[in-house]
């Protein structure tokens, strides 16, 4: 729970006060038992007969506690208006406003423009740094280091380092705040001393400021959701404009403001000097370093089943936890998937991919699989990957949510429960990936929604964790799936993570 340290975890929940719900398991849908893994062999047969036939099992009823926090409103407050991501975004914001005040204050209203330039330049260096795979990889593995001798309290905060998009966000609305003020100045300075490097810096100014939002209105939530593939395009597109006019415009403005230095220098030695310059280089590289990754690559598809294919990549290991994104349309389109380490003969080398039916793109690369796909960028961490800094945890996966935490299962590094809710799991899935869930949880609960509705996700969850004793919690469901379950258990004191989707 973010910001609270209850200390609390495994059977002490159990005797909180005042239940809300009580866990109730409809007649045949039980956890598969430990006997029932033990005799359950490679075979197909087998593997279907544990999971359609019933095992008895009855479980001690378990009341959810009361939830922590004073009221409603505060816990909405703690865990919901002022999640990881929107602090982190806040803090950086209020940051930069700070200076923003004390840059007005200092010159009396007359900040010079350099300045203001440069700080705009280091916030979207900032922001384009919180998208580069090294350095999102190098974030993890710095939250990931932390032993489990360390505090409770300290790991739950670590796992939150997934929550970097709120940097980004938080950076990238900066940058573009700046630059008004940047633009406002330079305006001001053309019209007090025109000349023609000023006015060839101020139609650059506000071909910037033009292309920051742009991109800034296509990634308004409610814009992105429902018009997902122009957001990409937008954010792109401009993003590469604004780069390029970045350029242009800061030589533009070294000369400009170069007279006024002692001197003056030359403009290359003046343009050096600037901090503008440098965050402009590590901006660069960093699209550079993305994009100069780009490859297209065969692909051996294995379909599962109408709703779902498996794609397998040949060309490299893949070690756990990471992610790729892929394409069929690399300059309009790009989709995130969790890999799979490939241990079924394939080859020396291999991973895979779970694609399953969820909208246009994943439809017809099921109808149609493909033969070559685009990758781009470095394989990076994920969600998941936090898993390392807990002792046990419940993992939770409704429908083709059991691709990406397939990764985790191979890893094998973090004691684990499974509950997994999905409608026909094995005709939908197949045999290999039934082996792989239930070699990593013999008792997982393996919910078929076709067969027995829909279950109480709360509460399953919640017995798992004081079951198991686990530190946390980790589900990989739909939007309003995973906030409800986070929700639950992080009032209840129990640390949870769930993908974010406003990042």
């Amino acid at each position: 729970m973010d910001g609270l340290n209850t200390g609390v975890t495994g059977p002490t929940l159990a005797s909180a006060t005042m239940p809300d719900t009580v866990v109730t398991l409809p007649e045949g849908v039980t956890p598969l038992s430990s006997a029932s893994a033990a005799t359950s062999t490679h075979t197909g047969d087998v593997e279907k007969a544990t999971v359609d036939e019933a095992i008895k099992f009855d479980p001690t009823d378990l009341e959810l506690p009361a939830k922590l926090g004073r009221s409603s409103f505060t816990r909405w407050l703690h865990h919901i208006a002022f999640s990881y991501y929107r602090k982190t975004f806040t803090i950086i914001f209020a940051a930069n406003l700070i200076a923003f005040i004390v840059f007005v204050v200092q010159k009396d209203g007359h900040p010079l423009a350099p300045n203001v330039g440069s700080a705009a330049s280091v916030n979207l260096m900032v922001a384009l740094l919180f998208r580069q795979e090294n350095f999102v990889n190098l974030a993890y593995e710095i939250a990931i280091s932390c032993p489990h001798s360390a505090p409770l309290w300290l790991r739950r905060r670590l796992a939150k380092v997934f929550h970097y998009g709120g940097a980004h966000s938080g950076a990238g609305v900066a940058a573009v705040v700046w630059y008004i003020m940047y633009t406002a100045v330079t305006t001001r300075d053309y019209f007090s001393s025109p000349n023609k490097w000023a006015l060839a810096n101020l139609t650059t100014s506000y071909t910037l400021m033009a292309m920051f939002f742009f991109i800034l209105a296509a990634a308004h939530p409610v814009l992105r959701r429902r018009y997902h593939d122009y957001f990409e395009a937008v954010h792109r597109f401009s993003g590469w404009i604004a780069l390029v006019t970045f350029w242009m415009h800061s030589i533009f403005s070294a000369n400009q403001y170069r007279v006024f230095e002692p001197g003056p220098p030359s403009i290359g030695r003046y343009l050096i000097s600037t901090p503008t310059f440098w965050t402009l280089c590590i901006s660069t590289i960093c699209s550079i370093l993305s994009w100069g990754r780009l490859r297209r690559h065969e692909v051996y598809p294995e379909v599962l089943s109408s709703h779902a294919i498996r794609l397998h990549f040949r060309y490299r290991d893949m070690p756990s936890f990471y992610g790729l994104k892929i394409s069929t349309r690399p300059l309009l389109e790009w989709h995130a998937f969790a890999t799979v380490p490939d241990d079924d003969g394939t080859g020396p080398k291999g991973f895979s991919l779970v694609v399953s039916n969820a909208g246009d793109w994943t439809r017809e690369c099921i109808a149609n699989p493909p033969q070559k796909l685009w990758v781009r960028g470095y394989p990076m961490h994920g969600l998941l990957y936090t898993s390392k800094l807990f002792k046990k945890i419940v993992v939770v996966a409704t429908g083709s949510g059991i691709g990406p935490c397939l990764s985790l299962f191979y890893a094998d590094v973090t004691p684990r429960r499974i509950f997994w809710s999905t409608p026909n799991p094995e005709a939908t899935y197949g045999d290999k990936i039934m082996q792989v869930v239930k070699k990593a949880d013999p008792d997982a609960w393996i919910w078929d929604t076709r067969r027995d509705g829909r279950p109480d996700m709360v509460a399953i969850t919640y017995k798992l964790v004081v079951d198991s004793q686990a530190e946390a919690v980790f589900i990989i469901s739909n939007p309003k799936l995973t906030r409800r379950v986070v929700y639950a258990m992080e009032s209840r004191g129990i640390a949870a993570y769930g993908a974010i989707f406003d990042s």
